[in-house]
């Protein structure tokens, strides 16, 4: 009996030891449970570990080198079958959030919006991401979703917000502009301006923008600029053409449909400095002007590298010349090298 007992004692310990490990992995998920980088981690290094304790259990059981192998083999067989079988689930919803992790497009606190979805991230796990919505309900969407789809991701230090009306073509686009811009300028936006983005059979559709440096409201932002949209234009008389409504009126024969025409300055067009695409595609801006710093670097390094060579082979006599060029190559290359460590 005691030497049944003994060929136990291995297994007991096996057991008893993953016990222990899983007791330890779960008091440390629960401490790293917000951070989600570690959080992640940790479900990983679980999985890892209950296979590690499952093999182990097996190999210290007291049996066969036959029996053992025959277990062992039909283990890797259920576990081969199901990584196939949730191969399309699972597997690539872990693999996404590996990536989505490396790549960290956005993190817990921003506010996304992705296949019509819009929230504001709260957790991010190894399968799925759990978004809070408008309606403060909670929405989980699986990480390979994030990696397939456009994922549009709000700016941390602020956005864009806008808003579309449509205006009859009787209404002076330059009198629909003024009272738009006044509208967002009430909104508290900041540098707002308005795009025609169409002319459309029955109306023209004017898009006002703002930039908003409150990160944290952008759903009453945009209401509150539809609604200063609203007050604006009934203040100064402007309909607003409804695109599920057709109106007819009588009119005489050769009446036409057109605004009061009005002169305006030459520098009418130029009331703004900046134009709205500075604003809008500022980081994009930033990319474009790195990117050309490198492109200069190169073709800088290149024209030294011709100079020396083009020094070597010059006469003595000619290379006061040719040194002073290289000179002046070297200290605009040493700019831009510093220009290059300023932004990184």
């Amino acid at each position: 009996m005691t030497t049944l007992l003994d060929q136990y004692i291995p297994a007991s310990a096996t057991i008893g030891i993953g016990l222990l490990v899983f007791l330890g992995l779960g008091l440390i998920h629960s401490r790293v449970s917000l951070n989600e980088g570690k959080a992640l981690l940790m479900q990983l290094v679980t999985g890892v570990a209950a296979v590690i304790v499952t093999l182990s259990f097996i190999i210290a059981l007291p049996l066969s080198e036959t029996l053992r192998g025959q277990i062992l083999s039909l283990l890797g067989i259920v576990l081969t079958a199901l990584i196939a079988l949730s191969s399309t689930t699972f597997v690539a919803n872990a693999m996404a959030g590996i990536m989505l992790q490396a790549t960290k497009p956005f993190r817990p606190g921003d506010f996304i919006e992705v296949d019509g979805v819009f929230g504001r991230v709260t957790r991010r796990s190894l399968v799925h991401t759990r978004l809070q919505t408008e309606t403060r309900d909670f929405t989980t969407l699986p990480n390979l979703l994030l990696v397939n789809r456009p994922v549009k991701v709000l700016h941390r230090e602020g956005t864009i917000i806008q808003a579309e009306v449509s205006l009859g073509y009787d209404i002076d686009h330059a009198n629909a502009e003024q009272q738009l811009i006044l509208a967002a300028t009430e909104a508290q936006l900041d540098e707002p301006y308005v795009l025609i983005v169409e002319l459309l059979d029955h109306a023209v559709i004017y898009r006002v923008a703002g930039f908003l440096a409150d990160f944290n409201n952008p759903i009453s932002a945009r209401s509150l600029l539809r609604r200063e949209m609203l007050d604006a234009l009934h203040r100064a008389d402007i309909e607003i053409t409804s695109p599920t409504v057709v109106a007819q009126r009588q009119q005489l024969g050769d009446t036409r449909t057109l605004p009061t025409y009005r002169r305006r300055s030459l520098t009418s067009s130029n009331e703004q400095d900046a134009t709205p695409e500075q604003r809008i595609f500022d980081s994009a801006d930033e990319a474009a002007a790195r990117e050309q710093v490198k492109l200069d670097i190169n073709a800088l390094s290149e024209q030294i590298n011709e100079q020396k060579a083009l020094i070597k082979g010059s006469e003595k006599d000619q290379r006061g010349v040719q040194e002073l060029r290289l000179a002046h190559l070297e200290t605009r290359l040493d700019q831009l090298l510093a220009l290059q460590g300023d932004d990184d």
